[in-house]
């Protein structure tokens, strides 16, 4: 029997899950923090709900089986089925709605590094009825800023606005706009020249390529210099005219909050594929590790539901590859496995006095002193403390109990001293 796990799905081990654990709690403490409540939807959609707003490479990705006469998939996203759970519970829900959902989606494509068919996204998304105010495009950064901070990852938010390329290019006379958004869209990766072979292959003539590129070369500016020469551009377009509006006055707010200019920037290049943002789009990069790519991306969509209600619902937000990030930093060895274990004492008795002990494990208890109970040996429990590098062993013996103390051994340094209960909480507290 081939006991290896499917390609495309993680198992870690109990010290890289642990590690796991601890970045995904940072995640939602962040979301909590701002007042995102948590939701969690299915895994399992009706098939007609998950494939209204696919098509194309996302359709044949969706893993899809009948039982009965239902026609079933498995969340592609954590997008859609919000969606449908807007449409669902809009009379019962407060608006603007916001949300965080951490949980696991499934993707039927080819394995790869980076690339799974189970992993978790960490999304939040604020949802507007009828309108959503512009300020909550500022405060998504703020909380991407807030996570990759507290997890010390040195960080560039890129952000830009839909509104600007789509104006633009329609100055140009184009007519193909969200195909050449979508070439666009992997410049980064591909790089220029892979991409003008592209938009030739659409039939871009080569003045309007070198014309596109001069536009996306102003990513060179600074920031405020960057927004200036966007104001001064001359394009007759009310659409570019409004995103270079909206991304000033998110910028703005964005150095209001606190963000860092180190940690921000205005980037043309960032238009994201999808064909749903509408304005406002982000994408986080890794300093340290940009080959990583974006690890933390989303954006500004005016309506969220249109295919299971008539009532609008705009909305912004982001998803973080949780299962992506941390594979990637895990191969780069930039995640700390070291810790096996949240057991902060290992307490070993070697006596039948029940009261002596428990009286013990109370106290920790109280104290909430993460502690295992040890069973059998003294040598054994020795060498298990040590594997898993348990700080601290508490014994208790007879001698122990005469003394009305117990033995704490600290692990690291070899020190073994006997101490009262008072004493045994304050090394431990």
């Amino acid at each position: 029997m081939n006991t290896k796990v499917l390609p495309g799905f993680q198992e870690l081990l109990p010290n890289e899950q642990l590690e796991f654990n601890r970045i995904k709690r940072i995640i939602e403490d962040a979301y909590l923090t701002y007042g995102y409540r948590p939701i969690e939807t299915p895994v399992l959609e009706r098939a007609e709900v998950l494939l209204s707003k696919s098509g194309g490479e996302t359709e044949k990705q969706i893993y899809q089986f009948e039982k009965g006469d239902t026609k079933l998939a498995m969340r592609f996203d954590l997008t859609v089925p919000l969606a449908r759970y807007v449409a669902q519970h809009q009379n019962d829900l407060v608006f603007p709605f916001k949300r965080y959902a951490i949980d696991k989606v499934y993707r039927g494509e080819k394995p790869q590094a980076g690339r799974f068919r189970e992993f978790y996204q960490c999304d939040i998304d604020v949802i507007g009825r009828d309108t959503l105010p512009l300020e909550y495009d500022a405060q998504i950064p703020l909380i991407i800023s807030e996570i990759f901070t507290n997890l010390k990852l040195d960080f560039t938010i890129r952000i830009n606005n839909r509104k600007i390329l789509n104006g633009f290019l329609q100055s140009l006379g184009l007519k193909d706009i969200a195909i050449i958004l979508n070439i666009l869209d992997g410049i980064e990766r591909e790089g220029e020249g892979n991409i003008k072979k592209e938009l030739i292959e659409i039939n871009v003539d080569a003045k309007t390529i070198k014309e596109i590129f001069t536009f996306i070369q102003l990513n060179k500016l600074n920031n405020s210099k960057l927004i200036k020469a966007l104001k001064d551009y001359e394009i007759n377009s009310d659409m570019y005219k409004e995103g270079v509006g909206e991304l000033s006055f998110v910028y703005k707010k964005m150095k209001e909050m606190g963000i860092k200019e180190k940690n921000c920037k205005i980037d043309l290049s960032v238009v994201r594929g999808l064909d749903y943002y509408t304005g406002t789009v982000y994408e986080t990069t890794l300093n340290k590790y940009p080959e990583i790519g974006s690890v933390c991306s989303g954006g500004r969509y005016d309506d969220l539901a249109s295919y299971y209600t008539s009532n609008k619902f705009p909305g912004v937000g982001i998803s973080i590859g949780l299962t992506r990030l941390f594979d990637q930093l895990l191969r780069r060895g930039a995640i700390d496995t070291a810790i096996q274990t949240n057991t902060k004492v290992l307490v070993i008795s070697l006596c039948d006095d029940d009261d002596y002990i428990n009286t013990l494990l109370e106290k920790f208890q109280e104290s909430n002193i993460a502690m295992e109970l040890g069973v059998g040996d003294l040598k054994k429990n020795m060498t298990y403390a040590n594997r898993l590098k348990i700080p601290y062993v508490v014994i208790i013996g007879e001698d122990e109990i005469k003394a009305k103390k117990y033995t704490i051994k600290d692990m690291d340094t070899g020190k073994q001293q006997k101490k009262t209960l008072k004493g045994i909480l304050g090394i431990l507290c």
